[in-house]
């Protein structure tokens, strides 16, 4: 088909076509690119429009593609559940068209998917320090939005030009983005308090750029080895942030009231990605190296 063998690199300059201007991860990229002096371009077209695909492609001619596109719900996940035609346009159709038109060309597709396709249950205890593999079946449906990922990562194992790249609850050192969990959960009034892979933004998204360098393929779970719960991020927010903070628990009983869609929560081994990347830091380390620490606001002790 014309894409490199898995793990190879290439001599002529790169070039990423991005989709997903408008969103959190499609502007990060685009901000990645500029500083690492890496040619790129938004794309124009509709994901789930085959042939405005095509006219990017040949207008660009890319080494790469990025899909950062899709729709997670405004203001969450809730809204998935009574906007299901729109949200199979954007997360199946739209990324499935993409894929395949990739593949026509022979160009690798890194796509920001989800881990929220897993749940714990008793083979991967809450706790238990095991997490879900990338070979793994996804068991949460819980929510559409989650069902509509977990079909799409299954057909995507067919195009072997496709890096999926599991991503959980994104983070920042942004903290006014609204769409930063910490800045999410500093915002509810009360919050559960559940161990969970997460994804530093801040260091994971220049690996994802790495690995279309390497052209890397196939499923990856893409976020900070370990797991952290809500209340041990808030404890960090209260320390580097804000030492007035206050905040309330609840269970997930009682979350259930008020949400119309029930959320993930797992914990996903990330040992496949800290092979390729070995200076990949813990959650734990990650979450004070590149948010706490470059926004803290109260005294160094």
């Amino acid at each position: 088909m014309g894409f490199p063998a898995n793990g190879s690199s290439q001599e002529k300059p790169y070039k990423f076509l991005i989709y997903g201007r408008t969103g959190w991860i499609g502007g990060l990229l685009g901000k990645l690119c500029e500083a690492q002096g890496i040619e790129y371009e938004y794309g124009s077209g509709r994901l789930e429009n085959r042939s405005s695909l095509e006219s990017d492609l040949t207008t660009v001619n890319p080494t790469h593609v990025f899909n950062a596109a899709g729709v997670t719900g405004r203001p969450n996940v809730d809204w998935c559940e009574s906007h299901k035609v729109e949200t199979i346009r954007a997360n199946v159709v739209g990324t499935l068209t993409l894929a395949d038109v990739c593949r026509e060309k022979g160009l690798i597709l890194i796509n920001y998917a989800t881990g929220c396709i897993f749940e714990y249950d008793s083979g991967h205890k809450l706790g238990s320090g095991i997490g879900f593999k990338e070979e793994d079946t996804p068991n949460f449906i819980g929510s559409f939005y989650s069902k509509t990922k977990a079909m799409v990562e299954e057909l995507l194992k067919n195009y072997d030009n496709v890096c999926t790249l599991r991503v959980r609850m994104p983070i920042s050192a942004d903290l006014t983005n609204p769409r930063n969990f910490i800045t999410k959960i500093t915002r509810y009034a009360r919050v559960v308090n559940i161990p969970n892979s997460m994804t530093i933004l801040d260091e994971l998204l220049p690996i994802s750029i790495e690995m279309a360098k390497r052209n890397l393929t196939g499923i990856w779970n893409f976020t900070n080895p370990g797991v952290v719960s809500h209340n041990e991020i808030l404890e960090m927010y209260r320390d580097y942030i804000d030492p007035s903070f206050k905040w309330n628990n609840f269970t997930i009983e009682e979350q259930s009231e008020v949400i119309i869609a029930p959320r993930s929560n797992n914990e996903l081994d990330a040992s496949k990605l800290s092979k390729e990347f070995p200076e990949m830091k813990s959650i734990k380390e990650s979450l004070i190296e590149n948010v706490f620490k470059p926004n803290r606001k109260t005294p160094v002790a």
